[in-house]
């Protein structure tokens, strides 16, 4: 263990391992569809000693496998290609693949992300009930979902290990009242009490070490920005945090330019929530297209090709495409597409690249780590906490 001199404090900074994988720093880049955390900001996640995670949701739509009618094919051909150009910017990273628990085609995603050589699977959007079965020819994959509550990580948990035989090898816990994207937990809980980082870590790492008597790392997703973030969340007993929104304001981040801006631009009040067709909600950036919602499915919005396990749009004519709107704002159209983000986004003032985050968030003297030198404990060197 290596001590950094200096007159700032000093904390131990935790070792995350999760199933056979080691990232040098305990971070999960937050996975962000449709494209916005594809390879490109994998790879430099992975690049740079964290876990980079690519977005199976939507991929094929603006991929040229694309044909208008073979959208489910497409979007397993792209998830193949963004695992294969992921690798290559990070061939000694850890690639991870997010998949949406609400797709349909979920089961399709899981395998081809497991074939074609992700490391850890994140699933959320729902519980992930049938991972270990669409995984069990690929034992060396390790299974991540995402919770909002202790509740549904026991749920989870109990049929895995009488189903499967098989445990969490880690458990995202994500706050719905800061989180990007969709939201796990009804409109009415997201700003629950029961549903804050502070209650639910510490009663899951509680409940995993005293009830269970395992050892399954915890992670703390929703709100996380800073040093001090990360710090409280290990304070907590969290091994290691999850975080995508500040990523998008990176020169990696798949983004477009144009989606980008809307992040530097936003005010803390242009963040909002909206009713996904999913039956979630989600949290956005104000624009036109979401200040149209509130008088229907806007106009050129109908369901073509039954992404949704559940969508309102198509079976009770409410709500609006989602495929159709996060495409759009991946093609750069931000007034009509849909700007999912965290709630901070309001903090993004710079374009900056993925090893910059890194280092603000774990500090420039464990740049030796982030090149493979693994440790038990390590020192953090911190300032102005």
């Amino acid at each position: 263990m290596r001590e950094e001199k200096s007159n700032s404090t000093s904390v131990n900074l935790p070792l995350l391992k999760i199933g056979k994988y080691i990232p040098a720093y305990p971070l999960v880049q937050g996975g962000m569809g449709v494209r916005i955390s594809a390879s490109g900001l994998a790879g430099a996640v992975a690049k740079a000693g964290g876990i980079g995670t690519i977005a199976s949701v939507g991929l094929g739509f603006s991929s040229k496998y694309y044909t208008g009618k073979n959208y489910f094919e497409s979007n397993k051909l792209a998830l193949a290609d963004e695992i294969a150009a992921a690798r290559i910017i990070a061939p000694d990273g850890i690639i991870a693949v997010n998949c949406m628990v609400a797709l349909t085609d979920y089961e399709d995603m899981v395998r081809t992300a497991a074939e074609k050589g992700a490391q850890v699977i994140i699933s959320g959007a729902g519980l992930p009930m049938q991972l270990p079965e669409y995984t069990k020819d690929f034992p060396d994959v390790a299974l991540v979902p995402i919770v909002s509550s202790v509740k549904a990580a026991r749920l989870i948990i109990k049929k895995w290990d009488k189903l499967h035989g098989r445990l969490p090898d880690a458990i995202v816990v994500e706050a719905p009242a800061m989180a990007g994207g969709h939201l796990g937990a009804r409109a009415e809980e997201v700003f629950s009490s029961e549903m804050t980082l502070e209650k639910v870590v510490p009663d899951l790492v509680e409940f995993l070490a005293a009830e269970l008597k395992v050892d399954i790392p915890v992670l703390a997703a929703g709100g996380i920005w800073s040093r001090e973030d990360a710090l409280r969340a290990f304070g907590m007993g969290a091994r290691g945090v999850q975080m995508g929104t500040r990523f998008v304001c990176t020169f990696e981040c798949d983004a477009p330019d144009a989606f980008k801006q809307m992040y530097l631009e936003a005010k803390s009040d242009d963040i909002i929530l909206v009713e996904s067709p999913v039956g979630l909600p989600g949290r956005a950036i104000r624009n036109a297209f979401s200040e149209k919602l509130s008088a229907g499915p806007p106009e050129g919005h109908r369901c073509t090709i039954n992404c949704l396990k559940h969508c309102s749009l198509r079976t009770e004519k409410t709500g609006f495409c989602i495929a159709k709107a996060l495409t759009a704002a991946h093609k750069g159209d931000v007034e009509e597409g849909l700007i999912f983000s965290g709630s901070n986004a309001a903090r993004c003032r710079e374009i900056v690249h993925v090893r910059d985050v890194i280092e603000d968030l774990f500090g420039q003297g464990e740049k030796a780590v982030a090149k493979g030198k693994h440790a038990a404990c390590r020192k953090l060197t911190v300032t102005d906490l």
